[in-house]
């Protein structure tokens, strides 16, 4: 079976943040004008309205692995899908600075970075406008039961923001053909990912 892009949406709480889930540090961040963004990044053993649902045991996993580029300040995000696997850096508007399960909720921090697509997210926000996080992530899905299951392959790349689109199933599963997960994953990600597999088959 073919790993394909897979992409969810979620929006983030009211205004964005979820004043009971920042530090007093980020607290005072965003009373001198920074912006940290946060809430409900995924979800698990929920259908989603892609009709996709990500298994718990899955997205722990990848909430672990995802860690390292968190520590790395490696965790970006674009303003937009694009349309590949690839995190281009002319378009980061944010990092993810903390990211935990909650139940079965993936809980995560956003920091809006002073870049250009990062000044358009922030002016957005700050007029009001609701937006939302999207993961992107490579995987391949099946069919059981009415519901189309994201597979044990499945490997987060990030968290995009995005606008809810109108028209239901906007978001598409595109196909990626001959995907070098090499341009991906560095091999210490790689390393990383296979020593907590190891770990938690012990």
């Amino acid at each position: 079976m073919s790993k394909v892009l897979l992409r969810e949406y979620y929006a983030l709480c009211d205004g964005g943040v979820c004043q009971d889930l920042l530090t007093e540090d980020e607290k005072r961040y965003v009373s001198e004008g920074g912006m940290i963004l946060s809430g409900i990044m995924q979800m698990t053993e929920t259908q989603n309205g892609n009709g996709r649902v990500y298994p718990h045991s899955v997205m722990e996993r990848e909430v672990k692995n995802y860690q390292k580029l968190i520590k790395e300040s490696r965790a970006l995000g674009e303003l937009d899908h694009p349309d590949d696997s690839v995190i281009n850096l002319k378009n980061v508007s944010h990092s993810v600075t903390a990211m935990w399960m909650e139940g079965k909720n993936v809980m995560g921090k956003i920091k809006v970075l002073n870049t250009p697509s990062g000044k358009i997210l922030q002016e957005l926000v700050n007029g009001g406008v609701t937006v939302g996080v999207s993961s992107r992530g490579m995987g391949s899905v099946s069919e059981s039961g009415g519901q189309t299951i994201v597979e044990d392959d499945f490997q987060l790349i990030c968290f995009d923001m995005v606008s809810e689109p109108s028209t239901p199933g906007a978001f598409m599963m595109k196909e990626v053909k001959d995907l070098n997960e090499s341009k991906v994953f560095t091999k210490g990600d790689r390393i990383n990912r296979l020593l907590n597999e190891i770990l938690e088959e012990e």
